[in-house]
C-alpha cells in the first residue's frame, strides 16, 4: 500500500499526544499567546496537529482557526475539541497550496512545522501564501531549530514511551537519525509499536528521507524576507530576548507592510 501524501498518519498520529503528555507549561504557549495580544485577531495556526495551541486558545475566547494537511491529526483535533464542548473550524491543505477564505491579523507556525518543507523552493511558496492571508500590519510568528551543532555526531537514536490514560495502551517509539551536512538535510526512521499488557498488538515503520531541513538564523530570515515580510525579528528560544548568534532554537517574527 503506497504511504500517504501526508506525513503524519496512523500511528505516528495517534501516538502524537500520548507520547508528548502534558504540553501546558511548554514556554511557547505564553510566548504564542503575548504575540496574538500585540498583533490581534483572527489567527491562524498553521500545522494545528491534535490542537494543542489551537484548542487551549479557542477555549480562553480567541478567534482563532487551524490547518493542517493531515486528516488523522485533524480528526483527533476534532475529537478532543468535541470532548471539551469547543467548536474550532479547521481546514485540510498543505502550507505550500494554502487557499482560505479569511485573512488574519496573526499566523502562527509552531512546532517547526516550516521545516517538514524540505524544498527550498517549496518553503518559499507556502510563505508567499501565507503573507497572502495576512492583513496589512500583521504578523507570522514562527519557530525554528539548526538540527545539529558543529561537531556532533551524523547519527542518533531514541527511545520514547508513554501509557495512555483512556485504556492504558503502551504507545513506544524507537527511531534512528542521520544528518546530511552537505545538504542540511535529515533522515528519519520510526518504529512505533502499541503494546497491551506486555504484547505488541500493532506496529509501523515510519521512514522519511529526507525528513526536515535544518536552518541557520540567516536563513530563516531569509525565508521571511523572500515572502515581502518586513521589521523581521529573531527572538532566542521563546523568551522575547534578541538572539545570540549561538542560539539553535529561535523564533521569527515579520509583519506584513501597511496598517489595516
Amino acid at each position: 500500500m503506497a504511504e500517504p501524501a501526508h506525513e503524519y498518519h496512523g500511528l505516528m498520529a495517534q501516538a502524537w499526544d500520548v507520547l508528548r503528555g502534558d504540553t501546558s507549561t511548554w514556554p511557547d504557549r505564553a510566548f504564542y499567546r503575548a504575540a496574538i495580544a500585540r498583533s490581534g485577531q483572527p489567527v491562524l495556526d498553521v500545522g494545528c496537529g491534535t490542537g494543542r495551541l489551537l484548542l487551549d486558545y479557542l477555549a480562553q475566547g480567541i478567534d482563532i482557526e487551524g490547518v493542517d494537511n493531515s486528516p488523522d491529526m485533524l480528526a483527533l483535533c476534532r475529537a478532543k475539541a468535541q470532548a471539551r464542548g469547543l467548536a474550532p473550524r479547521l481546514y485540510e491543505q498543505a502550507m505550500e497550496t494554502l487557499a482560505l477564505p479569511r485573512t488574519y491579523r496573526t499566523i502562527l507556525i509552531p512546532s517547526s512545522s516550516l521545516q517538514l518543507l524540505v524544498g527550498p523552493a517549496q518553503v518559499d511558496e507556502a510563505m508567499r501564501r501565507v503573507t497572502r492571508h495576512l492583513e496589512p500590519g500583521g504578523a507570522v510568528v514562527a519557530s525554528f531549530m539548526a538540527l545539529r551543532k558543529p561537531g556532533d555526531p551524523l547519527e542518533g537514536a531514541w527511545e520514547q514511551s508513554a501509557i495512555r490514560a483512556a485504556d492504558g495502551a503502551t504507545f513506544r517509539r524507537l527511531g534512528r537519525s542521520r544528518y546530511d551536512p552537505a545538504l542540511e538535510l535529515e533522515h528519519t526512521e520510526e518504529h512505533y509499536q502499541v503494546l497491551v499488557d506486555g504484547m505488541v498488538v500493532a506496529e509501523e515503520v515510519h521512514r522519511r528521507s529526507p525528513a526536515t531541513r535544518s536552518y541557520t538564523q540567516a536563513q530563516a530570515r531569509g525565508v521571511f524576507e523572500r515572502a515581502g515580510l518586513v521589521g523581521v525579528e529573531l527572538c532566542r528560544g521563546f523568551s522575547g530576548e534578541a538572539v545570540t548568534s549561538d542560539d539553535t532554537m529561535f523564533t521569527v517574527v515579520g509583519r506584513r507592510a501597511g496598517t489595516s
